[in-house]
């Protein structure tokens, strides 16, 4: 009794494609929006040292502003480094599993051209 049938993927292989999809989307998404978040930041030091005065003094106008973000910019992080690690981990699956894809049970191996798909 031979057992010629081909491997069948994981489970964890049939969610890693989805799963490096969304990794990558989310990752763009966070670096965009530090992007925001640093020029915002930037502005806004540049804007409050017009007057001579300097984001890095103790005054509670100057801390205030220089944590306006740190939320978004703490969450942007910490949300970047899930996303890169989930799209690591599922581009690491699907390098593992990458020749035990089931075939195609309609595939007989044909090549079609435009005649064939045309019936002439």
């Amino acid at each position: 009794m031979e057992d010629n049938a081909a491997p069948h993927p994981s489970t964890m292989a049939k969610f890693a494609r989805p799963a490096l999809i969304a990794g990558g989307v989310i990752a763009v998404v966070c670096i965009g929006l530090l992007v925001i978040i640093f020029a915002l930041d930037s502005f806004n030091a540049a804007t409050y040292s017009v007057a001579g005065k300097s984001v890095n003094d103790a005054t509670d106008e100057a801390r205030g502003i220089r944590e306006l973000y740190s939320g978004a910019r703490t969450g942007g992080i910490i949300t970047l480094v899930i996303s890169g690690v989930m799209a690591v981990a599922a581009a690491v699956v699907l390098y593992l599993n990458r020749g035990n894809a089931p075939l195609d049970e309609d595939d007989d191996g044909e090549d079609y051209d435009l005649d064939d798909l045309t019936g002439r």
